[in-house]
């Protein structure tokens, strides 16, 4: 028996590394407020790793859309691999050349382009969809918090969120 309704089960689990660094920051402050000596000192390298996991937590937080969606996605050894009642597929991280965000669908998918391979579509609810942060943070040149505010955004049309080598003239902004 749950004393914690599942909402609020969920809210918590969604928002898991701000709770931990919040948790750090308590004690890191803690330490300083303390007798002081060594534990003073720690407590102010605690304070320093609890803001870089706020930030970090709080990007991953805004990632993470929801679950229960259509499909499940695993990233396993630089292979994001989608497995969907419909469709399906397998994308090398290393050989993406684009990625784009398709809010016109429901729920909105990400689009990983590949060469000479069709386009991967992948709903941003599926079930280990979480653990595309890490992969697209990993892009060289991507910005992650445009592409956070693209996919809170509630655009009108596909958006290409990065590419490697870019397919349009250099005047013209990707976002």
């Amino acid at each position: 028996m749950s004393f914690i309704r599942p909402e609020a089960k969920l809210a918590l689990w969604r928002w898991r590394e701000v709770l931990i660094a919040v948790f750090v920051l308590i004690l890191g402050l803690s330490w300083i407020g303390g007798p002081g000596g060594l534990l003073g000192w720690l407590g102010w390298v605690l304070v320093v790793v609890s803001s870089a996991l706020a930030v970090i937590g709080v990007q991953r937080a805004r990632f993470r859309t929801g679950s229960g969606g259509q499909g499940i996605v695993t990233v396993d050894e630089g292979q994001i691999t989608y497995f969907g009642p419909l469709d399906g597929g397998m994308v090398a991280t290393r050989e993406i050349e684009r990625l784009a965000l398709d809010p016109t669908s429901a729920p909105a998918h990400w689009v990983l382009d590949q060469p000479g391979q069709p386009a991967l579509h992948i709903p941003v609810n599926a079930e280990g969809a979480e653990a595309l942060f890490d992969v697209f943070s990993a892009l060289p040149g991507l910005k992650t918090e445009q592409m956070l505010m693209e996919l809170n955004g509630r655009s009108a049309h596909p958006v290409v969120i990065w590419e490697r080598t870019p397919s349009r003239p250099a005047h013209l902004r990707l976002h």
